[in-house]
């Protein structure tokens, strides 16, 4: 553990200007990001009397090993600045909001040459529209298929789209009128697009305007005695009023806001958000929030709202599409109501206005219908944060139980605090794949997963692969650890520096390496280690034999109980890494035999050889394909596409199906006669 003494950098140099200062540690992570009105006053008071920090304060500064700042024009620019750098490095000292559950969404995909509507959950995509959150996908699934009557459009995966491209026939939707069926051309494509945005509109709150404007259109029909037109009409009025009122109605028609508030304990918040548009709930959405730092219920706050409307001010800055930009307006409302102020409410007004384009405003309800709302928004966060311990309570203890007992029966001297799994996997030999999967604290950490593909002397055996595998990983540690600071001193850094010094995720290397396999396996990764010189990195395997752990040089293998949770935590690490490196092989040997059938046609590239893979994605769909259907990809004119089908179709002419060659001697496999020589 480390002294602040060691790394604090003299009082006199550290300006008194507002500004973003990060603590790294060892390895040259960044650990905690924070702001300041002035940054002198703030940084001093982690090291003034160190004993006397809380406890979660004192263990961030005894881990970190230097201190670094940058000085901003303003307190606007360093929560700018604070939300960018706690997005994009994801300190493990900050407050981090955590989604309560993954939440369903209604999307439309607008960047798509023909927008699908669909149900998605997971981080937000760029120039995709979403809307909600619901508590409920068959909630969206049920809204969807009212509106599809008014909104034909596309639902279809890109497979099905493909296909009912291919053969000119539409899906069932396409039949009875509840898609436009782009598919088959009954629609152009700047009309699909068209009726994608028009839907758009109608969920972001252009409900009411378009429902009158439909019963101005039925009326008009009326009137010219086209009665089947205003029968349509009708149908289609009944039908959004019924989505429509589906939505509760909770204040006036013209208000339009976010109601946010939370519950907290010492160690965790649980914060619930509703979601009001027209004065309707169009959705709600909750966050598990982990106080690693002590904070206030303003800082809370700020934290809450920086993250929430970070996301649509980052969309803006990496650009959006004009028809995106005409909705967000819709993503902040004018008005947000929060259990307390923020200290620096001018600030976050100022940014949320920028963002929006319009004013904002951060206020906390008095009295009247909004108080009670918020009540309610209160009572969801209560019962959220109560329903998250119950769930998570044994979690954390079984968790921290498993490492410390694995640690324990390894004879390691350090806490298991990142753990890295390594799996070989391949068919006969061929198409060779490995795997590296990461938990850190006992839970997997997917963004530092990584794929190995393994070629020539490597690819013979097991151990080959394992060693390459081992070897390649570790020298590109080495590597990268080169190129971080030979001494992480503390002081003013400019913003524009901070990727320069940031390590590469190889650079953090873990404290232990498991591999799937046994002595063989392990000796093999621990010889790539002692190959590279590396002494404090330990290694460990498991074989699936028995499920017992082989240590590196070791006769006798170290045999858990089979109820151990340690035993249970290397086999959900075990089975991570080998589920990633199987899935990896698959998708290797699949586009392996899509490209060795392509082999024989003359004039086919790697790139455009590729796009066919692509755009087809499996052998099977790609030798069914017409002419027509292969031009539809990018590089793939008449004439090769003519040489594609004329080679599938000489492929199945040498083919004689229903005919086995008969051995002599054995059994006919076709007719199962027994022979004789």
């Amino acid at each position: 553990m480390a002294n602040p003494a060691d790394y604090r950098p003299e009082p006199g140099h550290i300006p008194t200007s507002p500004g973003v200062y990060r603590f790294r540690d060892e390895y040259g992570r960044i650990i905690y990001v924070g702001k300041a009105k002035n940054l002198r006053n703030r940084l001093n008071s982690y090291f003034a009397n160190p004993s006397g920090l809380t406890p979660k304060t004192y263990a961030m500064v005894h881990t970190a090993a230097s201190v670094e700042w940058t000085v901003v024009g303003s307190e606007l620019e360093s929560l700018q600045l604070e939300y960018t750098w706690i997005k994009e490095f994801k300190p493990r000292f900050n407050i981090a909001f955590r989604d309560d559950k993954s939440y369903p969404y209604l999307a439309v995909t607008l960047k798509d040459r023909f927008p699908r509507a669909q149900v998605m959950r997971g981080e937000k995509k760029k120039g995709v529209r979403y809307f909600g959150p619901y508590s409920q996908a068959w909630a969206i699934r049920e809204t969807l298929d009212a509106l599809l009557r008014v909104f034909p459009v596309r639902t279809c995966a890109t497979g099905v789209f493909n296909r009912a491209q291919a053969s000119g026939r539409p899906c069932l939707l396409g039949y009875i009128d509840k898609c436009s069926a782009p598919c088959t051309g009954k629609i152009s494509m700047q009309d699909h697009q068209a009726i994608a945005e028009e839907l758009c509109r109608f969920m972001a709150g252009g409900a009411e305007k378009y429902i009158a404007q439909l019963t101005g259109e039925m009326k008009d029909a009326a009137a010219d005695f086209d009665f089947e037109k205003a029968a349509r009409l009708r149908d289609d009025i009944e039908a959004l009023t019924k989505v429509f009122e589906r939505n509760a109605v909770v204040l006036s028609d013209s208000v339009d806001a976010d109601l946010f508030n939370f519950v907290e304990d010492d160690l965790e918040a649980a914060v619930q958000v509703f979601f009001v548009r027209g004065g309707r709930i169009r959705g709600q959405r909750g966050w598990i929030v982990e106080k690693v730092e002590d904070s206030t219920p303003e800082a809370l706050t700020e934290q809450l709202l920086a993250q929430v409307y970070g996301e649509v001010a980052a969309s803006l800055a990496a650009g959006t599409t004009a028809s995106e930009q005409r909705f967000n307006e819709h993503e902040i409302p004018k008005t947000i109501n929060v259990p307390v102020l923020p200290d620096n409410q001018h600030h976050l007004e100022q940014w949320l206005t920028g963002v929006r384009g319009a004013k904002v405003t951060i206020s906390v309800p008095q009295r009247g219908e909004r108080v009670e709302l918020m009540n309610t928004v209160q009572e969801n966060a209560k019962q959220a944060l109560a329903l998250h311990k119950t769930r998570r309570a044994g979690d954390i203890t079984t968790r921290s139980a498993s490492l410390v007992e694995l640690q324990e029966a390894l004879e390691l001297p350090d806490p298991l605090m990142r753990i890295e799994c390594y799996d070989i996997s391949h068919t006969q030999g061929t198409n060779v794949a490995a795997s590296m999967v990461v938990f850190e604290d006992g839970l997997p950490k997917k963004g530092d997963y990584r794929k190995f593909t393994i070629t020539g002397d490597a690819a013979r055996d097991d151990t080959a692969s394992m060693y390459d595998v081992i070897y390649r990983r570790f020298r590109r540690y080495l590597t990268d650890e080169k190129k971080l600071p030979g001494e992480q001193k503390s002081g003013e850094i400019d913003a524009d520096r901070l990727d320069a010094i940031e390590p590469a995720k190889f650079a953090y290397p873990p404290n232990l390496v498991v591999v799937d396999g046994g002595q063989p396996q392990v000796n093999a990764a621990a010889a790539a280690l002692a190959d590279l010189g590396i002494s404090d990195i330990y290694v460990v395997g498991i074989a699936k034999r028995l499920e017992e752990l082989w240590l590196p040089q070791d006769d006798f293998p170290v045999i858990l109980p089979r109820t151990s949770d340690a035993l249970y935590l290397i086999q959900r690490v075990r089975d991570e890494a080998h589920r990633f490196a199987i899935t990896f092989h698959r998708t290797k040997r699949g586009k392996a035999m899509v490209a060795s059938a392509l082999d024989g046609v003359d004039g086919l590239g790697p790139a455009k050889r590729e796009a066919l893979i692509k755009h087809f994605g499996s052998l099977k769909q790609l030798s069914q394909a017409s002419e027509e259907a292969l031009q539809e990809v990018n590089g793939v004119g008449p004439a090769m596409a003519a040489k594609i089908r004329a080679h599938f179709e000489e492929q199945r002419a040498t083919q004689q199906p229903g005919k086995a060659e008969i051995p002599q001697g054995g059994i006919n496999v076709t007719t199962g006669e027994v022979l004789t020589d």
